[in-house]
């Protein structure tokens, strides 16, 4: 079934991130599924991602030039990406382990698609035009990396996605508040009214 790439798709506020999550409740296993099991669907999420991510590629236009062969590469950057941001989120450090995989797979999609990086911020300089989107995510990846923004990422209570926590204070706990956080809530008040049921009949 073809994903609708809504905002709530693209909660991981970086490139990188949002493609980590295109693995839906990854921390679920009976319900884990790949919304880029068809290689067709990462051409639709580079296209979305042109838009909605366009101030961090300096507005140029992601593409995939060919998807199904792109797809293996892809999934690895994207796996090593979560692994090892996953990790330091829950462990607080860089595992040399996983950092190396990352590093390979960025290497890679930039010695094939080379870009051109901003200086003064995390992204791509502006007027390249067309970018494959391995290149960009490698070069979103790496951004991660900077003390400052890695202390930043968080896991979604709710869901497992992760995220970069943009707020002022860095208390932000869903992905998303309108889906993941409204989530929590009703679960939240579900629980209390049961509670409070469950008292009355006791009493």
């Amino acid at each position: 079934m073809e994903t609708i790439w809504t905002p709530h798709r693209f909660s991981g506020e970086v490139l990188a991130l949002d493609v980590a999550n295109t693995v839906v409740l990854r921390v679920d296993p009976a319900r884990t599924f790949d919304r880029f099991d068809d290689p067709a669907e990462i051409e639709r999420f580079a296209a979305a991602a042109s838009g909605f991510r366009a101030e961090e590629i300096g507005g140029n236009t992601l593409f995939v030039s060919e998807p199904g062969t792109a797809k293996a590469r892809i999934v690895a950057l994207r796996e090593a990406t979560d692994a090892l941001f996953r990790d330091a989120v829950t462990d607080g450090t860089i595992r040399s382990g996983r950092l190396a995989p990352l590093l390979e797979r960025c290497s890679g999609a930039l010695a094939a698609s080379p870009v051109e990086i901003a200086a003064d911020r995390a992204g791509l300089v502006a007027g390249q035009g067309r970018v494959e989107l391995e290149a960009a995510v490698a070069v979103s990846a790496l951004s991660l990396l900077q003390p400052d923004m890695r202390r930043r990422i968080r896991i979604c209570g709710n869901c497992g996605w992760l995220f970069l926590d943009k707020s002022r204070n860095g208390s932000r706990l869903w992905c998303d508040m309108s889906v993941c956080g409204n989530r929590q809530k009703a679960r939240r008040h579900y629980r209390r009214a049961r509670n409070d049921t469950g008292k009355r009949t006791d009493a």
